[in-house]
């Protein structure tokens, strides 16, 4: 079975002791209703996965470049989805917000501000969970 190989930047905010996660919208082409972090695919001209990270969350967020400080950028994880026939290479962000208030765009429903150990009491993306461990 050949695999189709993906890219993708995943931020995950914080907040004092808090992570922002977000459902993502029956607009979006993969993952419909799930929680997950702030994503976005890393397209061929992107040659910085954390300027694409930055987009993203200015896009999915409203915030801006004075709102977020970068924390750790973590190992990128390989995640495959056999159902989908994807392989992800998933590029881990954390980054400190200055304000828990966020403006969601289309790709999500709603969001929520959670502590990162309940995490596991919600129905994210393949490997959420493993992704976040990277960058804390």
């Amino acid at each position: 079975m050949s695999l189709e190989s993906r890219k993708v930047v995943t931020n995950f905010l914080r907040h004092k002791d808090k992570i922002l996660i977000l459902k993502r919208s029956s607009k979006v082409g993969t993952y419909q209703g799930k929680w997950a972090g702030i994503s976005g695919y890393i397209e061929k001209y992107d040659a910085n996965p954390k300027m694409r990270a930055k987009i993203e969350i200015f896009e999915e967020t409203g915030l801006e470049d004075k709102d977020i400080k970068l924390v750790k950028e973590g190992t990128p994880l390989e995640i495959i989805d056999n159902d989908k026939k994807i392989l992800w290479n998933v590029h881990p962000f954390l980054w400190d917000v200055s304000t828990d208030e966020i403006k969601i765009d289309w790709e999500h429903k709603t969001c929520k501000w959670i502590y990162p150990k309940e995490l596991e009491n919600y129905k994210t993306v393949p490997r959420l969970i493993d992704t976040l461990k990277r960058v804390l």
